[in-house]
């Protein structure tokens, strides 16, 4: 397993830098769950925009261990709730969150004023991307 290289984090950048729809499995009592979510990569994790109180997060709550897949690309993950979509902590990855899902964030789906209207960081741990016929095995663990 290699560390995230330039090449990789490329790829990965290209293929979900955007708008993209990945397979988000969480557990619960042993029993897992898989749903599709909008998300978008960006150095290491990707990045969801959800509801607190939703089935996903209460799993989370409990088990922030995670799984996900998309386009020739599956991994695991810690995943972090980073609270309300409006507090100030958040303001960057809210900006980049409304360029990036700008097709659809204001369509009324969301309420910004609740509380509850948050999100979801995966921050990778290991993977395995597919890209021109090779293999990369990665190991996204940060250089301390």
């Amino acid at each position: 397993m290699e560390k995230l290289s330039v090449v990789t984090e490329q790829i990965l950048a290209d293929r979900f830098g955007k708008d993209s729809l990945i397979s988000l499995a969480t557990t619960e009592n042993n029993i897992p769950y898989v749903r599709v979510v909008d998300a978008f990569y960006e150095d290491g994790a990707f990045y969801v925009l959800t509801y607190a109180l939703s089935g996903k997060m209460k799993q989370i709550e409990k088990n922030p261990t995670v799984a996900i897949a998309g386009e020739w690309f599956t991994a695991h993950g810690k995943a972090v709730n980073l609270g309300w979509f409006g507090k100030e902590e958040n303001a960057e990855i809210a900006e980049k969150m409304k360029v990036v899902f700008a097709e659809w964030i204001g369509n009324g789906h969301n309420n910004f004023e609740d509380v509850n209207t948050c999100i979801l960081k995966i921050e990778l741990t290991e993977g395995v991307l597919f890209s021109h016929g090779t293999k990369y095995e990665i190991d996204f663990a940060k250089e301390k």
